[in-house]
């Protein structure tokens, strides 16, 4: 076997296809985090001529000189076999020492265990078990089974399949809530569309306002124009959106009004004509029925007319930036605005990058990270929930793991990161 650096050309035809790959781990990836001071390493193991190995790997200087190394969701290989593993590890420890690194973090796209739906252990179910033991025994320090959301990276995810199904079949699992919430909101004639470059402020303030409710810091509109830039022409990223047109609602409640009282007028005029063929008590109850309707619908009526005089003619709801590779669909973040929730787009949008999943034949559509407590104590229970709803399961990785290098330096700067790490909870603290 051979440690080399490898081409563009050999990492991206030895990862495109892998079941392993993600958006992370793509020269896309790389060239974007070099706009944030990351070096990019493109490495990898080959034997008998052929790839077997690889992963691009991020550098960047901390202190000193000295650099972290990072692997996001790699490496990419078989981790069950043993001694390619620690070849791949003795060799990358050595490149990345001879570079001044402190140590290497990896996250890989591996399972730990297999999950259900509500979270449960799959009896008999596939697991990486023996993975883990090899990165262990090979000394990689594990960041620990979390449970929450502590690491780089979310170690709980939650998939839908949507490989060989269709819409129909799909809906058919989900929750009958999440059904009913996505028929609504098409009645509520609310549409998805893909933004392009010159509308990523609309992205940017959607996601602004969700931080502010859901009390993070969100990233720049640099952050979304650089993200945009790297990964949009490749097919990596899309943006959508979920709008309301206002006009089209209020015709379309104008219309129904229309339909109940000439439903209301031709019922009396027969009963007007020939009272003896109507039952008396139900042509009173259809009638007043028609007018609680004509009621609720005019109030919900004039409910947008006062939206639309606030906000306009279309009202944008909120969104979800996707990042499409490898065998999935990934919802990366997104959000709503508070003073439309009644709408509860996220369903629909959701709904739309699931659906193109399914009709681009893609292994699954990933919601991304939940918490592993599946408890209705559980203060993010909820973002789990919503998930369920669609159908599918959920999916344990394996963890995130420290290749040390540099023991002293990494003490050093454990410490650091820690002290680090409270003093901004305190600054988020003071400031909410």
């Amino acid at each position: 076997m051979e440690f080399t650096e490898l081409t563009s050309e050999e990492f991206l035809n030895f990862t495109k296809n892998h079941e392993q790959v993600s958006f992370y781990q793509t020269l896309n990836w790389g060239n974007l985090k070099r706009e944030n001071g990351w070096l990019s390493h493109l490495v990898g193991v080959k034997k008998d001529g052929s790839v077997v190995a690889a992963s691009l790997i991020l550098s960047k200087e901390i202190k000193f000189g000295k650099k972290m190394f990072y692997a996001p969701r790699g490496f990419i290989l078989d981790y069950n076999d043993y001694d390619l593993l620690k070849f791949f590890t003795k060799n990358i420890k050595e490149y990345a020492k001879r570079r001044g690194a402190i140590f290497i973090k990896i996250d890989p796209y591996i399972s730990y265990q297999e999950r259900d739906l509500e979270g449960n252990i799959v009896p008999n179910g596939k697991n990486n078990k023996q993975a883990y033991d090899n990165l262990i025994k090979l000394g990689y320090k594990h960041f620990g089974f979390n449970l929450m959301q502590e690491s780089l990276q979310p170690r709980w995810i939650f998939i839908t399949p949507s490989k060989n199904t269709t819409v129909e079949e799909v809906m058919k699992n989900m929750d009958a809530k999440t059904r009913q919430i996505l028929r609504k909101n098409e009645r509520n004639k609310i549409k998805v569309r893909e933004i392009g470059y010159d509308e990523l402020n609309k992205f940017k303030d959607i996601m602004a306002h969700t931080g502010e409710r859901r009390e993070f810091i969100d990233r720049p509109l640099s952050y979304y124009q650089e993200m945009y830039k790297h990964l949009h022409d490749d097919g990596i990223l899309k943006i959508l959106i979920a709008e309301l047109d206002t006009n089209e609602l209020i015709n379309e409640y104008q219309n129904e009004i229309d339909n109940l009282k000439k439903e209301k007028e031709d019922r009396a005029n027969k009963y007007n004509q020939d009272p003896a063929k109507m039952n008396e008590q139900k042509y009173r109850e259809k009638q007043a029925f028609c007018d609680k309707e004509i009621e609720r619908i005019n109030k919900t009526q004039n409910h947008i007319r006062d939206l639309k005089l606030k906000y306009g003619n279309v009202i944008t709801l909120g969104g979800i930036l996707f990042l499409i590779y490898g065998n999935e669909v990934l919802s990366l973040v997104g959000g709503s605005y508070k003073d439309f929730m009644e709408f509860q787009s996220a369903y629909t949008v959701h709904f739309a990058g699931l659906k193109y999943a399914i009709e681009n034949n893609y292994e699954r559509y990933n919601f991304y990270g939940i918490t592993g407590v599946f408890d209705k104590e559980n203060p993010l229970f909820g973002l789990y929930s919503f998930k369920r709803d669609f159908g599918g399961k959920v999916v344990e990785l394996i963890g995130e793991f420290d290749l040390v290098i540099d023991k002293p330096m990494y003490s050093i700067y454990k410490l650091a990161f820690k002290t680090y790490k409270k003093l901004k909870n305190l600054k988020n603290h003071i400031r909410n």
